[in-house]
């Protein structure tokens, strides 16, 4: 049987609505906003309770009353007997899949707090959206299948939400009707979560039985649970103390979105305050520049502002005319948030394609976006038994320990202690796509201890010594398809022509700075990396570089052109097919590579991405190899 409903909160704004409009939107407007997700194993019920929580507080929408009552008839189920999960899941591919494959979020209120609620996705492959909807979540409620008990989902659930910073956790023990409402069977899943959560440093939660889809002790305490003495879902949602005080007692934090300048008579500096609170006159210092000036006006479209606390989005003025862009922070004076470029982070990796350590990412930290190289992780984390294991990478759905770090440096503060400035993700920088989240613990020493020491000598000084502009011909292609023979003979012609040159050779380089790498997609962009470095440094020399590498990935190649100056990166394509490569196969790689006995080769099972725009594309099928390199040379040197 359904368990007794008591009226529902809302029916009293309902009423204050009917005798004052104003006032009721007056107390909408000052309720405070509790944003929660719900998680857990596959078919835990998460749906189906935000739906039960969405209908008993009769906050939905006439139309999805409609189209819920009128889905009941079709199916014959009656009364309480409603699929409460048709309210939430609202994509089609989900409704036929009957799985939860994306992130939906709900807003509702009752007569004490509003509500947004993000239903996340149960299967481990979608991982990355649950991490994506607790991201700015206060509370999770994770549920459990009463009849399952704990699952990897449910420890790999709650370590995430550990890990990204949610205090407030409940555990409600879902699907009781389902068991007889049995104790000893609620009390025995509640003890096993107590010592797992111990061991992920979660000192308090809170623990409720409940059913989504009968409603006990969703929205109101229910009669088949007489031994159970703690809130409704509802009640302690509507009760739970928000830690809002916490962010205001910080120092003052405000990453600058953008800058605002309507007319030459104002400049204001817009963004959301992560942390602490601000007053016009107040001292302030803009990072990472590090230059000080004070408050002069807090800007709102409703009007200037005696303060502005952390959570609010303001426009401030500031006093001086202060170097300021997007992506700086405005901090208090006498207590700044760190720079630095290393760090040492965790990792939770969202991508199918493994992390490459090495390979240049975005990686956006609020208003920051920098490039990111992430070095082979300390660790991988055992989502079951939490034991540190050794990895060389991470793959989809992965917990990892791992150094990076960045092309610049960056504002930030640890993420136990701001998770605006210590939250970042990682892009890829081909497909756009978000591969990781990840948290900062701290900047690394050597961060801190290693600094650029000016030279008087410059690179073009040396340059002009030699009478030439400094270059790298990054020479890429296809094995066998002619890049150490046409290198050669371009360096032949330069040295004729007086150039100051120097040739690195793939085959060569593996003899020795690079003799410790293999062919794994992993050794190859550090083999490029390290290729890249010495490329810079010899045109620091004044030299003209002339690389030969099959250097098969995108990514890598466009690293080392940000590596250069501007217009000294010249990328040539020996562009040869694959068929005519293996038909050459002056060296017999290929053939031990279509016999199984090398692996990893370039073009039969690792891939090759050629250059979408290189400076330079030679057809070897249509040209010598002598045509090729005076071609080359004449682009270099008209």
């Amino acid at each position: 049987m359904a368990a007794e409903m008591s009226p529902s909160p809302s029916y009293a704004a309902d009423a204050l609505i009917a005798q004052d409009i104003d006032a009721y939107l007056v107390k909408h407007q000052h309720k405070s906003l509790l944003r929660f997700i719900t998680c857990g194993s596959v078919d835990d019920g998460k749906s189906t309770l935000i739906g039960r929580l969405l209908y008993d507080s009769k906050m939905i929408f006439e139309d999805q009353l409609a189209t819920l009552e009128a889905d009941s008839k079709r199916v014959g189920t009656q009364g309480q007997e409603i699929d409460f999960a048709l309210l939430v899941d609202g994509l089609a591919a989900e409704r036929e899949q009957g799985i939860t494959i994306d992130v939906a979020y709900r807003f509702f209120a009752t007569d004490r707090r509003k509500f947004i609620v993000a239903d996340t996705p149960g299967h481990e492959q979608y991982t990355r959206n649950m991490v994506t909807g607790a991201s700015t979540a206060d509370l999770a409620v994770i549920l459990i299948d009463a009849r399952k008990g704990m699952l990897t989902q449910t420890r790999r659930h709650s370590y995430l939400c550990h890990l990204i910073g949610i205090r407030n956790i409940v555990l409600a023990v879902n699907k009781m009707d389902l068991i007889g409402y049995d104790r000893a069977r609620y009390e025995a899943i509640v003890g096993d979560y107590r010592a797992f959560a111990a061991s992920i440093g979660v000192t308090d939660f809170t623990p409720m039985p409940i059913s989504g889809f009968k409603g006990d002790n969703v929205t109101s305490v229910s009669a088949n649970t007489p031994w159970y003495c703690g809130p409704s879902l509802m009640a302690h949602l509507e009760t739970v103390e928000l830690d809002v005080t916490a962010d205001q007692a910080r120092p003052f934090r405000m990453p600058v979105q953008w800058v605002n300048r309507p007319n030459l008579d104002f400049r204001g500096f817009s963004g959301l305050i992560s942390s602490g609170s601000v007053k016009p006159g107040d001292s302030v210092r803009i990072l990472p520049s590090s230059k000080t000036t004070t408050v002069s006006r807090i800007v709102t479209l409703d009007g200037d502002l005696e303060e502005a606390v952390a959570g609010q989005s303001v426009t401030l003025t500031l006093a001086d005319e202060v170097d300021c862009s997007r992506g700086d922070v405005i901090s208090v004076a006498d207590a700044p948030p760190q720079a630095a470029d290393q760090f040492e982070a965790t990792l939770v990796w969202m991508a199918d394609e493994a992390l490459l350590p090495g390979r240049p990412y975005w990686l956006k930290l609020g208003a920051q976006t920098v490039t990111a190289r992430i070095q082979a992780p300390k660790y991988q984390v055992n989502i079951n038994t939490l034991e540190h294991t050794a990895a060389k990478t991470l793959e989809l759905n992965a917990i990892g320990v791992a150094n990076l770090s960045t092309d610049k440096t960056i504002v930030f503060e640890p993420y136990e202690a701001n998770r605006t400035l210590g939250g970042f993700i990682l892009i890829d920088k081909l497909t756009n796509a978000t591969v990781a989240a990840g948290m900062l613990h701290f900047s690394l020493r050597r961060a801190q201890n290693v600094h650029w020491q000016a030279l008087d000598v410059t690179r073009e000084h040396r340059a002009d010594l030699k009478n030439q502009k400094s270059a790298v011909l990054w020479f890429t292609g296809l094995s066998g398809a002619g890049k150490s023979t046409i290198a050669n003979l371009v360096e032949k012609r330069l040295l004729r022509m007086n150039r100051h040159t120097f040739l690195l050779d793939g085959d060569n380089v593996r003899h020795g700075l690079n003799k410790d790498l293999g062919f794994t997609d992993a050794d190859r962009v550090e083999n490029v990396r390290r290729v890249g470095e010495v490329a810079k440094l010899m045109t620091d020399a004044g030299l003209i570089v002339i690389t030969a590498f099959i250097s098969p990935f995108r990514a890598e190649r466009d690293m080392v052109r940000q590596m250069m100056a501007a217009g000294e990166f010249v990328e040539v394509h020996i562009d040869t097919p694959l068929s005519e490569a293996e038909a050459r196969d002056v060296k017999g790689l290929y053939k031990k590579a279509r016999s199984g006995q090398l692996k990893n080769f370039t073009g039969i099972d690792s891939p090759y991405e050629a250059p979408v725009s290189p400076e330079l594309r030679i057809d070897t099928t249509k040209l010598t190899p002598e045509q090729a390199a005076d071609l080359i040379v004449e682009y270099l040197i008209p």
